[in-house]
């Protein structure tokens, strides 16, 4: 392909959506995602990254290739490596100008692209979206809440709603996240270090169309500690502060039960509050150990220098494809023919 046939085939927009078994609600997903993007005015691309889905997942998006290869490009991966992984997939693989992540659960409706799209042609690089009336569960809101307060505090990297996945951001800044090859990150919050111009825009929130979350309590704890040992030293610092604070506490203890000693005697009273006092001790010693393992645990994961994912197969039309007038149906054993097989092992 000449370089003028690969611009003209660039889509403005690339929209990323990571599935993950949703099968009950991919039609409905269609069903509202293309008439949105077609009323955009611009030309766009859909990659749809299978993570390892163990439902019926990857058939259903290969007939969907089929239907509007011009459309739609299908990355399908062999294995399961969680949503942030995926989307990097997605990264690689977009061609747009604007690129656009999205979940496959229509909590964030696809109508409410085109905010997005607005605000980047605008000027700005770097389009976040915070949640209007959420219709999550009551825990998972003022969680949500009480971790974007600590975050900001520690990471200075102010997002309003660090759990939305309907967000924008400009080619250079997914070029930029491209070319690092951090092992545990948080997508948003690396966007958001190398934005110029970023703004965030409110969105509409509905409740999930099918399926359930993926993420469990685990999963979140896990998400925000990547996020804080990822883009900040604090926590260690505030470690070394309170390492200084009870150093001096134990030195000021001794002091005053060597002093009782000999001024009162030996003495038996107050042997449970020393216990108390060890038992704290040994409480911020544990805690010190486990964070300086996330710190440890990140170098360790990141000095194997493994991929951080495997691309089975792509699928994707060619420039000039259109869309058939009345495409087959899928079943999982068609997705491979029909594939064009790349080599994505990095």
């Amino acid at each position: 392909m000449s370089y003028t046939e690969h611009r003209s085939a660039q889509p403005e927009v690339s929209v990323i959506i990571p599935v993950y078994n949703e099968e009950a609600g991919l039609h409905a997903l269609y069903a509202r995602l293309y008439p949105a993007l077609d009323a955009l005015d611009a030309t766009y691309e859909i990659i749809f990254i299978n993570d390892g889905s163990r439902d019926k997942s990857a058939a259903l998006l290969a007939e969907q290739f089929r239907a509007r290869p011009d459309t739609t490009r299908v990355v399908l991966l062999n294995g399961n490596y969680g949503q942030h992984m995926a989307i990097l997939a997605g990264f690689e693989a977009a061609r747009g100008e604007i690129i656009i992540t999205l979940d496959a659960d229509l909590q964030n409706p696809p109508e409410e692209i085109g905010k997005l799209v607005s605000k980047m042609r605008e000027g700005y690089d770097y389009v976040g979206s915070i949640r209007m009336q959420r219709q999550d569960t009551l825990w998972r809101r003022k969680a949500s809440r009480a971790m974007n307060r600590v975050r900001e505090r520690i990471t200075h990297i102010k997002m309003t709603d660090q759990g939305c996945m309907l967000r924008a951001y400009n080619r250079k800044i997914i070029d930029t996240i491209n070319r690092c090859g951090e092992v545990n990150t948080f997508i948003p919050a690396l966007a958001y270090t190398f934005a110029q111009n970023p703004i965030e825009v409110e969105v509409a929130h509905e409740e999930r169309f099918a399926g359930e979350s993926k993420y469990s309590l685990y999963s979140l704890i896990r998400l925000n500690f990547d996020l804080v040992t990822g883009f900040s030293v604090v926590p260690l610092q505030w470690l070394s502060f309170i390492g200084v604070i009870l150093s001096m506490g134990s030195a000021g203890l001794f002091l005053l039960l060597v002093v009782r000693r000999f001024v009162i005697g030996a003495e038996v009273q107050g042997v449970f509050t020393l216990f108390a006092i060890t038992f704290f001790m040994l409480g911020v010693i544990i805690f010190a150990l486990g964070l300086l393992g996330e710190y440890i645990g990140r170098i360790y994961q990141q000095v194997r220098a493994r991929p951080r994912y495997l691309v089975q197969t792509i699928l994707e039309g060619r420039p000039g494809d259109v869309a058939p007038r009345a495409p087959a149906p899928a079943v999982a054993g068609d997705i491979l023919p029909d594939a064009h097989p790349e080599d994505r092992n990095r």
